[in-house]
């Protein structure tokens, strides 16, 4: 049996936790041809959803698949992304949240990435297994304790229409 990736488990927790707190849950997605979204909405092959539940209709965050109904320019859509083109879900709000590798466009078969991919092509036969960590997660952008390097703009308040700026940590 084929073990299921962690990474639609932590999309349904970080939506939860979202959502618990009030804030409204973001996907940024990596479009390709399996991804079933308004085509006009992409930029650069990424599109970043709403997925909180006022925003959406029939919100199904499955093992594979996300898949919801929402409305664009007032006109309703049926949306269907892989769970493998999910880069990010994060809180519209604060930023906060999670960033992911995507398995699109890399030749790996959907539903297949994870947050610690292990190299096991180099592992001991015996002995005990190598430490592995994340390949990616996010923190917010902003802190409230230091001021922003001086090469970097400071941050935006989140009600002036721009996405914010989620800080990947390797």
């Amino acid at each position: 049996m084929t073990e299921i990736s962690t990474k639609p488990y932590l999309i349904r927790a970080l939506h939860e936790w979202c959502s618990d707190n009030g804030y409204t849950p973001y996907i940024a997605v990596v479009v390709d041809e399996h991804t079933v979204v308004p085509r006009e909405h992409v930029q650069d092959g990424q599109i970043t959803l709403n997925v909180g539940t006022l925003a959406t209709n029939k919100l199904v965050l499955g093992n594979e698949y996300i898949e919801f109904q929402a409305r664009f320019g007032g006109v309703g859509r049926q949306i269907s992304v892989p769970v493998g083109a999910v880069k990010a879900i994060y809180a519209r709000e604060t930023g906060q949240g999670m960033a992911f590798e995507t398995s699109v466009g890399q030749g790996t078969p959907q539903g297949t990435d994870e947050l610690h991919p292990a190299s096991h092509e180099n592992a001991p036969e015996s002995g005990p297994a190598p430490e592995t960590r994340p390949a990616l997660s996010a923190v917010p952008a902003t802190s409230s304790a230091a001021e922003p390097p001086e090469d970097e703009p400071p941050p935006s308040a989140p009600d002036n229409g721009t996405r914010p700026r989620l800080k990947v940590i390797k």
